[in-house]
């Protein structure tokens, strides 16, 4: 798809939407506005979560990205 044509779906796109929050977001994420940037805060439990994982990830327990798509090709095809 051509620059122009992901262009005109993405305005068609958000002209759809009513959700405040969701427009904020897209409108962050195109970082027309640093004013609306905010680091995001995690929760405890996140960051057990990711503490939990990085630990995972010394131990050698993860899955490379390619290992990761073979195992869900095989569960698709089931």
């Amino acid at each position: 798809m051509s620059a122009t044509g992901l262009k005109e779906r993405l305005i068609d796109r958000i002209k759809e939407i009513d959700d405040e929050d969701i427009l904020a977001e897209a409108y962050r994420l195109l970082g027309t506005d640093p004013d609306l940037e905010e680091p995001y805060q995690l929760n405890s439990e996140q960051k057990t979560v990711i503490d939990e994982a990085r630990t995972q990830i010394k131990n050698g327990n993860y899955l490379t990205h390619n290992q990761a798509n073979k195992e869900i090709d095989e569960w698709l095809n089931k």
